[in-house]
């Protein structure tokens, strides 16, 4: 069985190897093709799917499995419900609470597990999907990271609704980046630009981000997840914490 240390360095490094995939279009040469960033794609499935059984390697009880189950199906049928509609994106609730109040493990594999049956019902497979496991998941660790930072129950949650805000822009930015040469024709000022200097594409993805999402719908899902964690944080985080694993 693969050890704590030996898991937490393995999915290190996955999750730097991943970043280069978000980042591909900052990186690629300029006589490389630009169906080349499909291989990013095909990477983050490859790496999503590693870092899964990474995280599953470690022996774990019938309890903390139908945690998971059921908190991604509520989940997964919260962002079916919720699809589209303005970045009123509920989802993210249930994995920062997760895995502030189960740990950062359990955050990962929620956010995954939970982009998996989503887009299994709701027919929502694509390219993006290795983006989403991956994005998502990170969201649901970083919530089990942060909240160690918190002695009282309060700061808590005063915490996590500054991180879901925090997280919300920064999901925003990296699910944008991998697509933005895609979504943008190559004749505008905002476009991706291949082998342009570094800040030169970095400036025209920030504004393309800016103007696509970061003033609409990640404003709405941070101000959205922020008001309901400062609302029902501190009993959803009683309620797991009762959960005997």
């Amino acid at each position: 069985m693969i050890t704590t240390k030996a898991q937490n360095w393995l999915f290190g490094l996955l999750t730097l190897v991943a970043i280069t995939g978000f980042a591909w279009p900052l990186f690629l040469p300029a006589s490389a093709p630009l169906d080349a960033g499909y291989l990013a794609v095909a990477g983050v499935l490859v790496l999503s799917v590693a870092a899964i059984w990474i995280f599953d390697r470690s022996q774990k009880g019938a309890n903390y499995l139908a945690l998971l189950g059921t908190m991604a199906a509520l989940a997964a049928a919260t962002r079916i419900a919720t699809s589209g509609v303005a970045g009123f994106e509920l989802v993210f609730l249930f994995v920062i609470i997760g895995g502030a109040a189960i740990g950062p493990a359990f955050g990962f594999q929620l956010g995954a597990l939970t982009i998996v049956l989503s887009s299994l019902f709701f027919g929502g497979f694509g390219p993006w999907t290795p983006f989403q496991l991956f994005a998502v998941g990170w969201v649901g660790l970083g919530a089990g990271l942060i909240v160690k930072l918190a002695k009282s129950v309060r700061a808590k949650v005063l915490l996590l609704a500054a991180y879901s805000v925090f997280a919300s822009y920064i999901f925003g930015l990296v699910m944008n980046l991998w697509f933005w040469p895609f979504a943008v024709g190559p004749q505008s000022s905002i476009s991706y630009q291949p082998g342009a200097p570094l800040e030169q594409n970095l400036a025209s993805f920030l504004l393309y981000s800016l103007t696509s999402s970061t003033l609409t719908w990640d404003s709405v899902r941070a101000i959205v997840l922020a008001v309901v964690i400062l609302a029902i944080g501190k009993s959803a985080l009683a309620v797991l914490a009762r959960t005997k694993l």
